[in-house]
């Protein structure tokens, strides 16, 4: 069977090791007799499960003690909402909150927050087709928003934010909230810099239906009336995200994934390799004029790659020749076209090398 390389933007490549382990584990985990789906979720197997999650995941990203890592059911999407209705109450209603534009993502979390709270459109890059973050002295910020909503890697225009804005003095302090689905244990960072981080798990972290989110602890008991019980964030951290039963499996293979970022020298090494695959790919795009890549370079996604054949006729058959050389889900997202390769943690370098190769020999073959 030939290589096989997986560039879906999510649900997502997911390391082999990972998925090696979780089958030797199906039936029957560490001996228990019984698989991880089928376990009690307050038993103390799997209360052994997400402890270890928890530990490795604030090793990780060196979560500072006064915030709380919440795993929740569902995904970037409602969060959105789940966002506002914990945060909007933190001020005398109706609530500001102001948003950067910066692709698809922060739009749909626009859309979303709207039913909560007065939206403030601080700034945007719409007018310029999404190709980077509008220069933060640039930004029309509210005097004292309940908060700043930041989609710092927008999955499918591939715009990311490579440095944390300078604001509290414009805000009266508000906190920055930061959708970090898709580049989230990608790199380094300092979570003391952001009020919440959240992101669904399908892209770096493990299966459809898991969403975390990190929450500074002041932060919390805020929540609207309206919120649901099992999405307030305080109900979640004060019950150690077993308020209700959460996404057991989703949250175990999360778990694998962490112990498996600690293998590899954790998310300081997992930079240094995911700034060399995607710059391997980026020098390939900038050499030729046959395919065309929007995002400014100074804003461009380690993660997410779109890029658009010149003739775009060519579409169709580029993606079957693709699939062919074992490459696939290179189709973009239908909202932009184009293509698009998502080279996560998990896609080795020989994935893009093998895609960089394929696309000279199409182009040389046109």
């Amino acid at each position: 069977m030939s290589v096989i390389y997986n560039f879906s933007a999510g649900p997502a490549v997911l390391p082999k090791e990972v998925l090696q382990q979780a089958a030797d584990e199906m039936l029957d985990w560490h001996g228990s007799g019984m698989s991880v789906m089928e376990m009690s979720h307050r038993g103390p197997e799997f209360m052994s499960i997400l402890a270890q999650a928890q530990a490795d995941l604030r090793e990780l990203l060196q979560i500072p003690d006064n915030y709380k890592t919440l795993f929740l059911q569902g995904g970037g999407l409602g969060e959105n909402a789940i966002i506002p209705m914990n945060l909007v109450g933190r001020k005398a209603q109706p609530a500001t909150i102001d948003f950067i534009h910066t692709g698809s993502w922060s739009g749909k979390s626009i859309k979303e927050a709207k039913k909560y709270g007065t939206v403030n459109v601080a700034a945007s890059s719409e007018s310029t087709g999404f190709d980077g973050v509008p220069d933060p002295s640039t930004w029309n910020l509210s005097a004292d928003p309940a908060y700043v909503h930041l989609c710092t890697n927008e999955t499918i225009d591939g715009v990311e934010y490579h440095f944390v804005p300078e604001i509290a003095d414009r805000t009266n302090g508000a906190p920055l909230v930061a959708d970090m689905s898709s580049h989230i244990l990608s790199r380094q960072i300092d979570v003391s810099r952001y009020g919440v981080i959240f992101g669904g798990a399908q892209k770096n972290i493990g299966p459809a239906g898991l969403t975390l989110v990190i929450v500074r602890e002041d932060l919390l008991g805020h929540a609207l009336p309206i919120c649901p019980s099992a999405f307030d964030w305080k109900n979640v951290s004060d019950n150690d995200s077993m308020y209700n039963t959460p996404p057991t499996y989703s949250i175990y293979i999360a778990g694998l994934v962490f112990q498996w970022l600690k293998r590899q020298g954790g998310v300081a090494a997992m930079e240094r390799a995911n700034i060399a695959k995607a710059q391997l790919l980026y020098d390939y795009l900038d050499s030729t004029d046959f395919y065309v890549t929007k995002v400014a370079p100074q804003f461009r996604s380690r993660m997410n790659v779109p890029f658009y054949l010149r003739d775009e006729s060519q579409n169709a058959a580029f993606l079957s020749a693709a699939k062919e050389r074992g490459l696939l889900q290179l189709k973009g997202h239908k909202s932009v076209g184009g293509m698009r390769a998502s080279i996560y943690n998990a896609m080795p370098i020989e994935g893009v090398q093998a895609l960089v190769e394929f696309m000279r020999d199409f182009a040389n073959a046109s």
